[in-house]
């Protein structure tokens, strides 16, 4: 129990720790688009700022996927859910058991096509020239996480019966 317990704390740490790393990249988001600003200001020119920009609106969702699908901020079918009934389980395992398949799929694809990327020193296209692997960990680190996510509550369904997804959010949603 108690290594459950820890393991437990592990997993939300890491989600948590997600989150984080994805609103430093909506701070950075902002700070790029302030430093473009001023450079046009000043007659200057930030080359890659609309690259960078975009660099880390992509960190921003991948790190983020987990920590929301931990939160029950996802779009989820809770309306067919609870259309189910008594089967109810039943659906929850099929979407959490395809959710967790179709995440590790995309995990395992994330980190070929960065391991690709270096291999083949692919760059940006545009006026950075940035090694595109490196933006692309991102959305490789992101996708792992999101599918340890599902595992995680995928097997905590069917040993415990529930999931254990924040329904904070759609609680207070529901109360107003």
């Amino acid at each position: 129990m108690a290594a459950a317990k820890a393991l437990r704390r592990i997993l939300d740490t890491l989600y948590f720790i997600g989150g984080v790393i994805a609103s430093l990249f909506l701070i950075a988001i902002l700070s790029i688009i302030v430093l473009q600003m001023l450079a046009r200001w000043t007659g200057q020119v930030f080359p890659g700022a609309t690259s960078y920009a975009g660099y880390c609106m992509a960190a921003a969702s991948f790190f983020a996927f987990a920590y929301a699908l931990n939160h029950g901020a996802h779009i989820r079918v809770s309306l067919f859910l609870t259309a189910l009934g008594r089967l109810r389980w039943w659906g929850e395992l099929w979407c959490f058991g395809l959710g967790a398949a179709i995440s590790t799929w995309f995990a395992w694809y994330a980190i070929r096509g960065n391991q690709i990327s270096h291999r083949w020193n692919e760059l940006s296209q545009g006026l950075d020239a940035t090694p595109i692997w490196i933006p692309q960990l991102s959305m490789s680190i992101g996708t792992v996480l999101l599918a340890i996510a599902f595992w995680d509550h995928l097997v905590r369904l069917i040993v415990t019966g529930s999931h254990g997804i924040s329904t904070d959010l759609v609680d207070q949603s529901q109360g107003e």
